[in-house]
Parts: C-alpha cells; structure tokens; sequence
C-alpha cells in the first residue's frame, strides 16, 4: 500500500473507535458528523483527521457527552473537552487515542514521550497493562488485514520492545531463586513483544529465564529443557503462521514435554481446541495471569527477605 493510499473505511473507525459503523452512519446522516470522501472509483474513505475526530468524540461520548453536543463542536474544541476528562479511565483512553493517531502518523517521537511519562508513573507493568495491551489490541486488526502500512507495524513493535527490554535490565540486581522457566515462540512466530511481558513479570519475580525469542524449532526446546530440567514453560501466541496447524502443535509440546509444565496465553489461545492435556495451561486474560503469578511463584521481596 502506498503513503498517499493511507486511507480509512468506516468498519476500521468502527474496530479503531468503538463505535459501531450503523451509529457512525447515523451521526453523519443526523448530524452532519464527518464527511466522508469518494475515491475515484466511488468508494467513500476517511481521512487521519476524520480519524482524529471519531476517536475524540467516541471517548466523549463514553463519558456522558451527547453526539448532538459533540456535532456542534470545533476540533479544537473537542480536543479540549477531551483533556478536561479527569476521571483515570478516561486518562488511558485519551492516552491510547494518541498512540493511535500518532502511529499512523509516524510519530515516533510522541509515541516515546507518551510511554516514557506513564512508565515514569506508573512502571512498565502498569504501561502494559493499561494503555499498550488496549491499543495493540485495537489497532491489530488493521496490521493483521494491511489496513495500513507495515512500516507502522514495525516502528511501533520495536518501540514498545525497547521499552519492556529497558524494564527487563532494570531488574538486573533482582535475586534469582532456584525456580526456572524458559520462553519461547513456535516455528515461523515473530510477535515477541507478549512473550518479552511475560520475560519481565517472571523476572521481576526472581525467576531463572531462559529467553529463546521467536520461531525456536520444537526439538530445540526439548533439548534444552532436558539438559537443564525446566519445570516451567512459557509461550504467547499473537498470530498463527500460515499453514501452522495449532491443535496438532499443542498435542505435540504436551506429549514432547510432558514433564513440564506449559502456559500457553495470547489472543490465539481462543482457538485452541478444549481437549484437555494435563499439563497444558490455557492463560485467558491478564487477571489469569496475575492470578497465575501470585499463585506459584516466590515474589521478589519475599526471596530478598529469606536469602538476607
């Protein structure tokens, strides 16, 4: 897709905004909200500005503003409103808003300042948690249907990566119990920024990591999980791989690595059949996670107090 190609449907404003594409129409019929373009074969298209403006009315209308007040705004009046939101969710809305926008504009340097502030704030777990994962998931669909550029998938992925690594090297002095876990992707998976979130909160926790990355051949896992006896075993499936069979894949980590234990989270989790193998873990959502975190393993601050 070309630069000048950057264009929007009103099914992306509706999986970017929230706001469903028969209310959109209805906006623009009602209010004369948004005007869309015809291209030159007649198909109506949205701009980043258009764009700009969805989001910014689709949070306002969250927090109890009507469309028919919303439609007589200006953008610099909408914008304004928005910054004068003050309750906490609608902070992290506003703030993956921004990332949106400034992702499709290629500002690298604003997306930066974005995640520096909140991660000053409030750690990179925090960060992940309330504005990363949200806007990842809602700007996903547009990666995994070309929507937009990749050059966009590729800049932000490598931001976002430099910040969870920068988070992973601030735990460098963290005490290491005897517990070990190691990491890894399937064959042909390149979406690491899960697996490196899952690296940080096990590290945080003072757990020995082995990090094999991205597309790691299922034999070499087993070879290495048996010459180090690896109790634990961590994967986050983002995508499947063209031609990847995933049932048939999690048969065989359950049969080649059945005495370990292996947690499987990511949004591809959902398609996994429910047969159940007795040592493959299903991971659903962050709250499992957390949960799952505070159940099995020795925190940090408590190893500190035992090894002192």
């Amino acid at each position: 897709m070309e630069v000048d190609e950057q264009r929007f449907s009103i099914k992306d404003l509706e999986n970017l905004s929230g706001v469903k594409a028969h209310t959109i129409r209805v906006w623009e019929q009602r209010y004369g909200f948004l005007k869309p373009r015809r291209s030159d074969t007649n198909i109506r298209y949205y701009t980043n500005d258009e764009l700009k403006k969805m989001l910014n009315a689709a949070l306002l209308t969250r927090y109890g503003f009507k469309i028919s007040q919303i439609s007589k705004m200006s953008d610099a009046e909408l914008r304004e409103k928005v910054l004068e939101l003050h309750q906490h969710e609608a902070l992290q809305d506003r703030l993956v808003n921004e990332l949106i926008t400034r992702m499709i504009e290629m500002d690298v340097e604003g997306m930066e300042e974005i995640l520096d502030h909140f991660i000053l704030n409030k750690g990179i777990q925090k960060t992940m948690q309330a504005i990363i994962f949200p806007f990842l998931e809602r700007i996903g669909i547009l990666w995994s249907t070309d929507r937009i550029h990749p050059v966009h998938e590729h800049l932000v992925s490598c931001l976002i990566r430099q910040k969870i690594i920068a988070g992973i090297e601030s735990l460098v002095h963290r005490p290491i119990s005897q517990q070990a876990a190691l990491l890894f992707l399937p064959e042909d998976e390149y979406h690491e920024l899960g697996l490196l979130y899952l690296y940080y909160l096990l590290k945080q926790r003072g757990l020995q990591i082995y990090y094999l990355g991205s597309s790691v051949p299922l034999n070499n896992i087993e070879y290495i999980v048996k010459q180090k006896n690896i109790p634990l075993l961590f994967t986050h499936l983002t995508a499947i791989p063209p031609g990847f069979n995933l049932s048939f894949y999690v048969h065989q980590l359950s049969i080649h690595l059945k005495n370990s234990e292996i947690y499987i989270s990511g949004p591809v989790v959902e398609q996994i059949s429910h047969k159940s193998f007795p040592n493959i873990h299903l991971l659903h959502s962050q709250e499992e996670l957390r949960q799952l975190m505070e159940k099995i393993f020795v925190k940090a601050d408590d190893l500190s107090r035992k090894i002192v």
